[in-house]
C-alpha cells in the first residue's frame, strides 16, 4: 500500500542523534544505512583546525562535519527513522541543544582507540535525560575490546546497552537502531511505571 500525502497515510517520524567525538565514523553510518544520499556538512580540515582538531589516531582523516549530516531510513510504512549526526568538535556543540529537541533517542558511537572522547556525549544526554546506548566501532572488522571491558571503562549504568558494530555494514547499523528503539520503549514503560506493582 502505498503512504504519504498522496495517499492520506503519513508514518510517525522518529528522531535519532548519531552523536560521538571526532572521526568516530558518523557520517559512515548514516551514509551506510540512510535510504536516501545523505545530506552532509562536509569540509576539509585545514591548518586552521591545527591545534584544536586532535587528530590523534584518525590520522588519514581529511574531513570533518561542520553542523550536521541527515539520512532517512523507514522502518516499515508506518515508521520512518530521521538520523541526525552531530558535529564532534567542541566549537561546534552550540548546536546540540538545537539537534536534540524532538529526538526520541541518540546512538554514542565509540571508537575504542579514543574512548575519552564519548564522555562529552554520554555527559550531555544523562543530564537531559535522553535514553541513548554506545555503539562501538570495530574498526576493520577487528573486534579489540568486548562490550562489557567498554561499559567498564566509560563507568556506564547496567541499563545503558553497549552495542558492537561496523558502522560502514547497513545491516550492523540497522541492528544498532533497533537496539536504541528498544532501549526508548524499556525507558518508556519503565516512566509509566508499567509492570510494577503500586499500592
Amino acid at each position: 500500500m502505498p503512504s504519504g500525502p498522496a495517499s492520506g497515510h503519513v508514518p510517525l517520524a522518529v528522531k535519532i542523534l548519531i552523536a560521538g567525538g571526532f572521526g568516530v565514523g558518523k557520517t559512515t553510518l548514516i551514509t551506510a544505512v540512510s535510504e536516501i544520499g545523505p545530506l552532509q556538512t562536509e569540509e576539509v580540515l585545514t591548518s586552521a583546525g591545527l591545534g584544536i582538531d586532535d587528530v590523534h589516531g584518525v590520522e588519514g582523516k581529511t574531513t570533518t562535519t561542520v553542523a550536521m549530516d541527515f539520512g532517512r531510513i523507514s522502518i516499515n510504512q508506518d515508521i520512518v527513522l530521521y538520523l541526525f549526526g552531530t558535529p564532534g568538535q567542541d566549537r561546534f556543540w552550540f548546536l546540540w541543544d538545537e539537534l536534540v529537541m524532538g529526538a526520541l533517542g541518540a546512538v554514542v558511537l565509540a571508537d575504542t582507540r579514543r574512548l575519552t572522547d564519548c564522555f562529552p556525549s554520554i555527559d550531555y544526554f544523562e543530564q537531559r535525560g535522553t535514553p541513548f546506548l554506545v555503539a562501538v566501532n570495530c574498526f576493520d572488522g577487528v573486534q579489540k575490546h568486548s562490550a562489557n571491558a567498554v561499559r567498564r571503562a566509560l563507568d556506564l549504568d547496567l541499563d545503558v546497552p553497549v552495542v558492537l558494530c561496523d558502522a560502514r555494514d547497513r545491516r550492523s547499523v540497522k541492528d544498532v537502531l533497533i537496539a536504541l528503539v528498544e532501549r526508548v520503549m524499556t525507558v518508556s514503560r519503565v516512566g509509566r511505571g508499567v509492570g510494577t506493582l503500586h499500592g
